[in-house]
């Protein structure tokens, strides 16, 4: 589990394309501290440290992952927001984020607002609707980014993104048509389920 704050803003190093890709990430983390088998939150996408150096780990990622994350979107040098997983007693200073993409969303509006940023995103059309799961005030994961929801208008809804997150993670560079991982608070997603079965 992760709670959407991230920690570090690294870089994809290499790709190695095979069965499965494998991914290599520079990273500011510790990596002595990362054991074999850890996970770690990487733009939203919950992966598998297989290998490790000094300032870099290496994940291999599914075809389905590619395919259903913006992941297959990414080249050597994309940026890469990272969150190592909570332990017991870590204060949760955003809310319970898996590391379990939903949909890819799309920014279709970038405003300034002081210093802070306004973005509005466009959840992905889905047989489940997904875009019911975005309530006002709740929480979302963008990118593995913990965002309060100021409103929402059928499936679009806005943030406000403080001046410390645009510089520290990966949305201080969106733009209208960039792509992002779209990751529903997990408990909106249960009370949609307990009351499909009503």
């Amino acid at each position: 589990m992760f709670s959407g704050i991230i920690t570090d803003l690294g870089t994809v190093r290499s790709i190695e394309a095979s069965g499965d890709s494998r991914f290599e990430f520079s990273t500011g983390f510790d990596t002595v501290a990362i054991g074999t088998g850890a996970s770690v939150c990487c733009s939203g996408v919950c992966l598998t440290v297989i290998d490790k150096g000094e300032k870099w780990f290496a994940a291999d990622v599914s075809a389905e992952t590619l395919a259903r994350t913006t992941v297959g979107e990414w080249g050597q040098g994309s940026p890469v927001n990272f969150e190592r997983t909570l332990k017991f007693g870590d204060e949760l200073g955003g809310h319970m984020v898996s590391g379990h993409i939903d949909g890819i969303a799309t920014v279709v509006g970038v405003t300034e607002e002081g210093e802070s940023r306004r973005i509005v995103f466009e959840a992905p059309d889905s047989p489940d609707g997904l875009h019911r799961m975005i309530a006002a005030k709740g929480s979302v994961a963008v990118d593995g980014v913990s965002l309060t929801v100021n409103e929402v208008e059928d499936n679009r809804f806005g943030v406000n993104v403080i001046p410390h997150t645009l510089q520290t993670t990966t949305l201080g560079a969106l733009k209208p048509g960039d792509r992002v991982n779209l990751e529903i608070d997990m408990l909106a997603r249960y009370v949609a389920r307990l009351l499909e079965g009503k």
